[in-house]
C-alpha cells in the first residue's frame, strides 16, 4: 500500500473508532472521551499504524485529572448503634430488559454486599417507567436497610430515575448548585458543549436535578457525579459499570456497615462428582448444621462437576465442615477467587 493510501486508511479507521465512541446511554456503556481514545491499552494512532503499516507515531493520551473534594461522612442515617443488615438492588432500564445491555452492576453489588457482611435479599430489573420506579423504590425502602438503584440518570428523555424517586418520596426537584459547578469544570474545555443551545444545556443540567431533601454525597475525587441518598437508605447510582463500581466502593465510608465479627465466612469445595451423587450427603450436612446457622449450597457446572458452598458466622466451624465435606465428596477446597477464575475459563472454553 502506498503512503498516501495508508494515510487515508488510517484516517478512516480513526473516524470509525471516534464514531463508535460517541454519546451513549448512561446505563449501557462507558462515558465519551476525547481523542485519542485507548483501545486495550493502545492509542488509536497505534492501532491504525499496526493495522495499515503507515508510519504514524503513537499519540500520547491526554486525560484530564480532577481533584474534587469528597463529602464529609454524615451521622449514621439508621440511628446511632444500628448498622445495615439487609440490602436490595433496583436495576432500571429498558435496555436491560430487551437484552441490548448486559447487567453487570447487580453481580458486582452482590459480591460487595457479601464481602461487607450484608445480606442481599432482592434484585429487581424494571423498565424506564415512572409508576414502576415509584412502587418498587417505596417497597424496597420500607423492607430493607440499604437499597441501590442503577441507571436512568442521564440527560435524555428516558432518564427518569431522579424525577420518579422525587415523586415516590413526595419531594420537588431542584438543581444542585455544587453539582452544576463540578459539571461545568469537567466540560469547560469541550468546544462541542460550549456551543450547545439552551435546550441542549437544559438537557445536560437535568443530571444535576435532584429530589430536594436528598443527601448529596461525593464519594470520588475524580468523579463529578454524586451518589444521591434518600430516606437514609436509597442510594442512586449511574448505570455505567466502571462508574458504578468506583462510586460504590467510594461510598463504603458513608455506610453503617456491620462490624467485622458480624460478617459471614464462605468456603467453597469443588468436586468432579455429579450433583445427584453428592445430594444425599449435602442433605444430611444441612440437617446437621442448620441449627448453627450454616448454609449449604451446590452449584453445578455442566459436565464438569459441582461447587459446594458453606457459609456461616464462625470461620473455624465453616473450615472444619468444609474439610469434612471435601473428604466425603472426593473434592478440594477452593477460594472464591479461584472459583470465579475457573468459571471464567470454562465459559471461554464453551464459547
Amino acid at each position: 500500500m502506498s503512503a498516501l493510501g495508508a494515510g487515508r486508511a488510517t484516517t478512516r479507521l480513526l473516524s470509525l473508532v471516534q464514531h463508535c465512541h460517541g454519546p451513549r446511554s448512561s446505563t449501557s456503556a462507558s462515558p465519551r472521551v476525547t481523542l485519542p481514545t485507548r483501545l486495550g491499552g493502545r492509542t488509536m494512532a497505534t492501532v491504525a499504524h499496526q493495522t495499515t503499516g503507515a508510519a504514524v507515531p503513537p499519540i500520547a493520551e491526554e486525560k484530564p485529572k480532577h481533584n474534587f473534594s469528597v463529602s464529609e461522612v454524615p451521622k449514621n442515617p439508621l440511628g446511632e448503634g444500628r448498622y445495615i443488615k439487609t440490602a436490595a438492588a433496583l436495576i432500571i432500564g429498558d435496555e436491560i430488559l430487551n437484552g441490548k445491555t448486559l447487567d453487570r452492576n447487580s453481580n458486582y453489588f452482590a459480591r460487595y454486599c457479601f464481602e461487607q457482611g450484608v445480606e442481599l435479599k432482592r434484585i429487581e430489573v424494571i423498565a424506564d417507567d415512572e409508576d414502576e420506579i415509584v412502587e418498587a423504590s417505596r417497597r424496597m425502602v420500607s423492607n430493607y436497610d440499604f437499597v441501590i438503584t442503577s441507571g436512568g440518570i442521564g440527560p435524555t428523555h428516558d432518564d427518569i430515575t431522579y424525577a420518579s424517586l422525587a415523586k415516590a418520596f413526595n419531594q420537588p426537584l431542584v438543581h444542585h448548585d455544587e453539582t452544576l459547578r463540578r459539571m461545568e469544570v469537567i466540560t469547560r474545555n469541550r468546544p462541542s458543549i460550549a456551543q450547545q443551545s439552551e435546550e441542549q444545556k437544559a438537557a445536560r443540567e437535568r443530571m444535576a436535578l435532584f429530589p430536594a431533601e436528598a443527601e448529596v454525597l461525593y464519594t470520588e475525587s475524580e468523579i463529578w457525579v454524586p451518589v444521591i441518598r434518600l430516606e437514609g437508605k436509597l442510594c442512586v447510582f449511574p448505570g455505567i459499570p466502571g462508574l458504578f463500581q468506583r462510586m460504590l466502593n467510594g461510598l463504603t465510608p458513608f455506610l453503617p456497615l456491620p462490624p467485622p465479627e458480624e460478617r459471614p465466612y464462605r468456603q467453597q469445595i469443588f468436586t468432579s462428582l455429579p450433583e445427584s451423587s453428592i445430594a444425599p450427603y449435602l442433605t444430611d450436612l444441612q440437617a446437621r448444621t442448620k441449627g448453627d446457622g450454616i448454609r449449604v449450597g451446590s452449584y453445578p457446572m455442566l459436565s464438569q462437576g459441582v461447587y459446594v458452598s458453606l457459609i456461616g458466622q464462625d470461620r473455624d466451624t465453616v473450615l472444619k465442615l468444609a474439610e469434612e465435606a471435601a473428604k466425603a465428596l472426593d473434592g478440594k477446597l477452593v477460594s472464591d477467587e479461584e472459583a470465579r477464575e475457573i468459571a471464567k475459563q470454562k465459559e471461554k472454553g464453551a464459547a
